[in-house]
């Protein structure tokens, strides 16, 4: 009788070690460490850093805004911008390319002028003819330049041009100001408070601001109109 109770002492144990291991969870359904889940918790990263959002918080971080960014200038531009965009997990299907084409500037211009003796002179001959003219802001190499008109197009400069030298004027040329170009917009027209928080940190995409109300494409069309005379 003792042999039976010993016997049955010591299988009850095994079993209750067994069981204490975890051995027979998937057998029983039941969990022998309780609800608890020691490895998950190890797993978790900074988890000191965490924190309960009340729900004015909770609210903000789900609220929603259309946001613009840019113009950026040149496919460059966006190529940049994109990458950042893809290193803080921001998808693609989260934003629009509202694209603009700046078209280039050519002006007719004098040559650089050598002296202030030349330059007085061709300010006198300018403004004796009625001939409008301005100096260029750049770049240093060219500089004193002046501009006398603006052009859409390099044909539309060298036809000014010839119509110049139909005056006896001298020393002109046709100089690009600036090359064409795309402009880029980049919308986010469902930005959550997280989002926001990501974009924020991006430079290349510079200050953000709320969608525009009609045209979403208007300050890169703004921007396209307001030629550069610094190219």
């Amino acid at each position: 009788m003792l042999r039976i109770l010993l016997v049955a002492t010591l299988l009850l144990n095994l079993l209750v070690f067994i069981f204490t291991q975890g051995w027979l969870d998937g057998l029983t359904g039941l969990h022998a460490r309780g609800d608890s889940d020691p490895a998950r918790l190890q797993q978790q990263v900074n988890p000191d850093q965490m924190q309960l959002l009340n729900a004015q918080a909770a609210k903000s971080v789900q609220a929603r805004a259309c946001l613009e960014y840019g113009p950026l200038i040149g496919d460059e531009a966006l190529r940049s911008a994109q990458a950042q965009l893809d290193k803080a997990g921001i998808a693609a299907a989260q934003w629009q390319d509202l694209r603009a084409e700046q078209a280039g500037v050519w002006a007719v211009a004098t040559i650089r002028l050598p002296n202030k003796d030349f330059q007085q002179r061709k300010e006198e001959t300018y403004k004796r003819m009625r001939i409008n003219f301005e100096y260029l802001a750049g770049p240093p190499e060219e500089v004193p330049t002046m501009v006398l008109s603006r052009h859409g197009s390099e044909k539309a400069a060298e036809a000014a041009l010839e119509a110049m030298s139909q005056r006896a004027l001298k020393g002109l040329r046709v100089m690009q100001l600036q090359a064409a170009s795309s402009l880029h917009v980049l919308r986010f027209a469902q930005a959550d408070g997280v989002t926001q928080g990501k974009l924020r940190g991006i430079k290349e995409l510079g200050e953000g601001r709320s969608c525009a109300a009609g045209n979403a494409a208007s300050d890169a069309e703004a921007a396209s109109a307001a030629p550069s005379s610094n190219r």
